[in-house]
């Protein structure tokens, strides 16, 4: 079995609501399995710091399972256009990684969720996108040809899944929102089996 990470940030339940989806599509390839993980919340304050175990919900993130996975996929809310900070300040502490290309050559997938549909998805999507680049990493999208993408009146992208959460409870997904995060890891976990397979 070969993991696929799927690392996101979630305040009020969304991005975590879509990273869940995200894992049934990992989870539905042969071989591949779904490695779920989050980020601390940023503190404003600098003395405070998270425990290393949260109280509730899949663990923290640290930089052995992007060593160990064979491909990632990443998740944030929406900030101005942008990930949220705690995801960037993760990534921002993947420096080390980045000096042994730990990441090189694997599949990487993003997605994101905001509260209007013209609140800056795709930005947050690109933003994501550009230090999994960085690190080497095959990025991996939505093609057209998947139905979902055409007839979605909420979220969804070629450049990834994203949920719209049009002022109603966050972490409640239409359909396609549910399909197309589906599809994204179902993408990334094929792209990473094959890719495997050929390097063995």
């Amino acid at each position: 079995m070969a993991d696929v990470l799927v690392l996101y940030y979630s305040r009020d339940g969304a991005t975590e609501a879509l990273a869940r989806e995200v894992c049934r599509g990992v989870d539905s390839v042969d071989g591949m399995s779904a490695r779920l993980r989050t980020v601390p919340q940023v503190s404003a304050v600098s003395e405070a710091t998270e425990s290393d175990v949260p109280e509730s919900g899949p663990p923290f993130a640290t930089p052995e399972d992007l060593q160990q996975c064979a491909g990632v996929i990443m998740g944030s809310p929406t900030h101005f256009g942008n990930m949220a900070a705690s995801l960037k300040y993760f990534i921002d502490g993947t420096v080390g990684e980045w000096f042994k290309g730990a990441l090189e050559g694997k599949p990487a997938g993003v997605f994101a969720s905001t509260s209007s549909l013209h609140g800056g998805q795709e930005t947050t999507l690109l933003s994501m996108a550009l230090p999994l680049l960085h690190h080497g990493m095959l990025l991996v999208g939505i093609p057209y040809t998947e139905s979902a993408l055409s007839t979605t009146v909420t979220g969804g992208t070629p450049y990834g899944a994203t949920h719209v959460s049009w002022g109603r409870s966050p972490d409640v997904l239409s359909d396609e929102e549910k399909d197309l995060a589906r599809i994204l890891g179902k993408r990334v976990a094929t792209v990473a089996g094959r890719l495997a397979r050929t390097e063995s």
